[in-house]
């Protein structure tokens, strides 16, 4: 497996498998560890001079949130989705987002949570611009999250959170290919003012609608970060 870019130059403590987790979560985040790609153990060692045991437990944690995936007899991969998991994710996502933006109609106040989600439109609007796709993603990530926090439900909450981390790297992905469109933008902006007009029917429309737009594309995205893994693992023969 060959990273690109330069060996860290933080050396990553023995005793702490977290600070680990997170170097290679923004590894595979970010694409420079492709979907399918292998994580070697011996490789990571030498990229954040540590021993074996903190990565493999690094990897373990990553495993549980569904980053990567364990091979039996071929050890740890960045996850490889194929188009069907994609789609069972990203409709499980449109839902629960829908359901969140139902329950808000039951509270009394929502100017605090509509003042709060322009400060993260603006902050969409200011990554796109920079074309930031991190900023980007973290602060539409945190959008839909501070709808869930205020309708109080905390396993909604959980479960939105922990279904955003698993599929991070595609979001990514998308916010990469969409940085010109503004796609993001157009429906958290559209949300927002949905929701200023108490309209929680339009706004949960509105989050399922983005979904089924975007869907191809991420679709397609994957499968061509896939394919690139795959042409990088191939043996090279010289003529």
């Amino acid at each position: 497996m060959q990273f690109k870019g330069s060996r860290l130059d933080v050396k990553a403590p023995a005793t702490i498998p977290y600070f680990l987790q997170e170097q290679i979560r923004d590894l595979i985040v970010d694409g420079t560890i492709r979907p399918g790609q292998p994580l070697r153990e011996q490789e990571l060692e030498q990229r954040f001079g540590t021993s074996r045991s903190p990565i493999r437990e690094a990897l373990r944690l990553l495993e549980l949130s569904g980053l990567v995936t364990h091979i039996q007899r071929k050890g740890f991969r960045a996850t490889l989705y194929t188009e069907a998991q994609i789609r069972h994710l990203y409709m499980l996502r449109a839902e629960l987002e829908a359901y969140c933006l139902r329950q808000l109609a039951e509270m009394d106040d929502l100017a605090p949570l509509i003042a709060e989600l322009r400060s993260y439109d603006d902050a969409i609007a200011a990554s796109m611009a920079k074309r930031d796709a991190r900023a980007c993603i973290a602060a539409a990530r945190e959008f839909y999250l501070a709808c869930a926090r205020y309708t109080g439900n905390t396993p909604l909450t959980s479960m939105l959170s922990k279904l955003y981390e698993q599929v991070e790297p595609l979001r990514f992905l998308l916010a990469k290919r969409s940085m010109e469109t503004h796609v993001i933008q157009s429906y958290t902006h559209g949300i927002a003012l949905a929701l200023a007009d108490r309209d929680v029917t339009r706004a949960a429309q509105l989050a399922r609608t983005y979904v089924h737009e975007v869907l191809p594309s991420i679709i397609e995205a994957h499968h061509d970060a896939a394919q690139q893994a795959a042409q990088d693992a191939a043996p090279r023969y010289r003529a």
